[in-house]
């Protein structure tokens, strides 16, 4: 199993997005939900239109935990989200193929694959990468691991530093800057 990291220069996510909003807004959505919420790929591809369409909030139940997950939806998400589904039914998947099925994590693997390989990105990505990237960068941000930690519902806070990719920053990070 390879593992996928985050995005970790603002630049890269910048570019991505740029090439995302040239494929069409169902693309660029995807993305920018993944790294502004931290949800699990499966929970993106399982909402409706009706579960963000005219709201406030995104309010689920995990498919991994079970829990129940309700966060703000932000502005920058809010304006891609009004835009996208101004013309749909709410009772639709938020994500749908050129068939009108629901969009499968396949899919959506190929979509950022594709992407990131265009826009010249250098980390191994894969649709976990979104989650990863809304971590390390709610990290950088606040540099509040137990919020973080609460918000992805892992256990301890080393954990959750090695899923976003922080301690290995760390240790390049000093390496890079060990002379001796």
């Amino acid at each position: 199993m390879n593992i996928v990291e985050p995005i970790r220069k603002k630049q890269d996510i910048v570019s991505l997005e740029n090439f995302l909003k040239k494929r069409g807004l169902r693309d660029l959505l995807l993305f920018v939900l993944g790294t502004n919420s931290g949800l699990r790929i499966s929970d993106i591809l399982a909402l409706n239109v009706g579960d963000v369409k005219n709201k406030t909030h995104i309010t689920i139940r995990e498919k991994k935990t079970g829990k129940f997950k309700k966060f703000p939806i932000n502005t920058k998400l809010k304006s891609i989200i009004d835009e996208y589904t101004k013309n749909r039914t709410n009772d639709e998947p938020l994500f749908k193929t050129k068939f009108n099925n629901r969009l499968e994590r396949v899919g959506a693997y190929m979509i950022l694959k594709k992407v990131s390989q265009k826009a010249g990105i250098e980390e191994n990505i894969g649709t976990h990468t979104l989650r990863k990237t809304f971590g390390y960068h709610h990290y950088k941000q606040f540099k509040d691991i137990a919020i973080l930690q609460k918000i992805f519902n892992h256990s301890n806070p080393e954990v959750t530093l090695r899923y976003i990719g922080i301690e290995q920053s760390q240790i390049e990070e000093s390496y890079s800057n060990f002379i001796l």
